[in-house]
């Protein structure tokens, strides 16, 4: 039977029209919702701001809720992609924590306390389905992260008897502290001088508790090793000065 391509067509230019509108939605709702908060939006805002009828907000999301969740969505999947990419390209533990901490803070900081405080709000929604979803994108999220943990571990590189999932909520629950600041005094610290500061204090509770005295131990044993090198070489026979300066015996 021959194919109706008369009829594919039109669906085809209906199904592109409908892509774009809801990206165009996607954009604005994000834009309002970082600016208002998800309580203070409203979709008649949205729609009016894309130049539609709320209805077709409705047409594409059941919900303002579920407009959001999508919103933060595809805000995930941006970002967990670029992590998932990323940290495996990096060596080093110390190197990946660094990496992790200031992409963290780069990412939620980066388009202003809005979309900080709207990720961070929702993160913490009492509706439980979409607390749900929430909470597989973070995992996603985290998940590269984990592994490199995991590695390390299992390398011996990293401080036994600590379950990696606390080593996961000190590293990330350290950096919400400081976010939540932003977002309540709206005071962007530096995030470089901030992502320093913070890989320094958590890596003194990811290293092993002997890694600084097996360190220094071993700098002490290098030194006494060149000490006993030098002593077996025995002294160096330059002229004193002192053996200059003394007055010759005139001879007879």
């Amino acid at each position: 039977m021959p194919r109706d391509d008369t009829a594919s067509a039109p669906r085809s230019a209906r199904t592109e029209k409908s892509g774009r509108r809801i990206e165009s939605l996607l954009a604005v709702a994000r834009e309002v919702f970082a600016e208002k908060g998800f309580e203070r939006a409203t979709t008649l805002e949205i729609a009016q701001r894309l130049g539609v009828s709320e209805a077709t907000v409705f047409t594409y999301f059941g919900s303002k809720r579920e407009l959001c969740l999508e919103v933060i969505r595809r805000w995930y999947d941006q970002i967990s992609g670029e992590v998932e990419r990323e940290l495996p390209q990096i060596n080093g533990l110390r190197a990946q924590l660094a990496f992790v901490v200031r992409k963290h803070l780069v990412n939620l900081m980066g388009e202003g306390a809005g979309i900080c405080a709207l990720v961070l709000s929702e993160g913490r929604t009492a509706d439980a389905a979409f607390g749900g979803v929430i909470a597989d994108l973070k995992r996603r999220y985290i998940a590269p992260f984990m592994h490199a943990l995991a590695a390390a571990r299992e390398a011996g590189e990293l401080r036994e008897g600590v379950p990696l999932r606390l080593l996961r909520d000190m590293v990330f629950g350290s950096m919400e502290h400081v976010l939540w600041d932003y977002v309540v005094s709206g005071k962007k610290p530096d995030i470089e001088e901030t992502a320093s500061q913070l890989t320094d204090l958590l890596w003194s509770a990811f290293v092993p508790a002997d890694a600084s005295l097996h360190a220094l131990s071993q700098f002490r044993a290098e030194v006494g090793h060149a000490l006993r090198r030098l002593d077996a070489a025995g002294p160096s026979s330059p002229s004193s000065p002192s053996s200059s300066l003394t007055p010759r015996k005139a001879s007879s």
